[in-house]
């Protein structure tokens, strides 16, 4: 059975599907030998396939971790200036993992690796829109209709982003809920609104929870987790 070139690679656990697209366009996608640069290419499995000269493979075997990143780690498995990365929190799992999804060298949170590209793909694709929720300390005093103009949309400069959940903690922590993945989208919308952050944590992706994880480590997701996790994406 052939599959497409991109879907093979996201399978390897390489890149997304997304990004084994740019992989090919850019020319660094060998098959048997041959440099393809032809998105709708299909292999099977006796098509020996390399990225940048590295000969990869699927795996039936597939690994999900939830991961604490820290503050000061960027969301990458490598930095070509040598800044702290996820694959160092890792480094001695033997799969080749991606991060779904990013989180900013100054926040901190939750974040999925997997080998899964199919998990890869639609948990960061906008139509599957899986909901994120973020845990914000923040500096002075929230305005009093900070959750009515969150939740009804604020103007930023790349179009209207909102909440879809908002709640008041104790000691000027909030909880945003949100469906978006825009840069910096939770900062720029609590400066839209007058507030500092001090911190921000990502909490929850999707139907999977921080819970008590410990800063810079990580864990296996239970076959429950897998299998919301899979629902949630409708794989």
């Amino acid at each position: 059975m052939s599959i497409r070139l991109n879907k093979y690679i996201a399978d390897a656990g390489v890149t997304s599907r997304r990004g084994a697209d740019s992989l090919i366009e850019a020319g660094r996608v060998k098959v048997n030998g041959r440099r393809i640069t032809e998105l709708g290419y299909k292999v099977d499995e006796k098509s020996k396939v390399e990225v940048d000269g590295e000969t990869i493979s699927t795996s039936s075997s597939k690994t999900y971790l939830a991961l604490y990143k820290p503050r000061g780690v960027l969301s990458t498995m490598f930095d070509p200036d040598g800044r702290p990365s996820l694959a160092e929190l890792v480094d001695f799992r033997k799969e080749r993992l991606f991060h779904v999804g990013r989180l900013d060298k100054d926040s901190e949170g939750l974040i999925l690796l997997t080998n899964d590209g199919d998990v890869t793909f639609r948990a960061t694709h906008p139509s599957y829109g899986l909901e994120k929720t973020y845990l914000v300390n923040y500096e002075g005093e929230l305005p009093r209709d900070a959750k009515s103009i969150l939740t009804k949309g604020v103007e930023l400069e790349d179009g209207i982003a909102r909440v879809t959940g908002c709640k008041e903690l104790p000691n000027n922590w909030v909880e945003l809920k949100i469906h978006e993945g825009r840069y910096h989208i939770i900062r720029r919308l609590m400066d839209a609104i007058g507030v500092d952050v001090l911190r921000l944590v990502r909490s929850q992706f999707g139907p999977i929870l921080l819970g008590d994880l410990k800063e810079g480590r990580w864990r296996d997701l239970n076959d429950v987790e897998v299998a919301n996790l899979h629902k949630a994406l409708a794989l």
